[in-house]
């Protein structure tokens, strides 16, 4: 199985990849749609950053406390949640990224191929 196999199985990102060709000019509204859905994009990658460092933060309090040192596993868990939600902002990031940039590079060619028929 190739690594590109494995991790469509271990990722379920199968569901991604579509087949779909634009025919027609990407206009205007088009193009302001894929800008704001990067954008959009990158704005979704900040919050799961965020999240896991909050996360990272609050098991630090737990390992800290004196008081509760029964608690120390939880600060475990939470190290874990955090270390899952970088990963997880992340290759969702690159996966809709690279579907993104099919579109934009569709689009700068047909571009260079109306600049070099006139």
């Amino acid at each position: 199985m190739s690594k590109k196999e494995t991790f469509k199985k271990i990722t379920g990102t199968k569901h991604l990849k579509s087949q779909y060709k634009n025919k027609d000019d990407i206009i205007l509204r088009d193009f302001l749609a894929l800008e704001r859905t990067t954008l959009a994009n990158e704005r979704t990658l900040f919050a799961y950053l965020q999240a896991g460092i909050y996360m990272v933060i609050a098991g630090f309090a737990f390992l800290e406390l004196k008081d509760f040192i029964d608690l120390v596993w939880l600060s475990y868990i939470l190290f874990g949640i955090s270390l899952f939600l970088f990963v997880f902002g992340v290759v969702r990031f690159f996966i809709l990224k690279n579907k993104l940039d099919v579109y934009y590079n569709d689009m700068e060619l047909k571009n260079k191929e109306k600049k070099d028929l006139t």
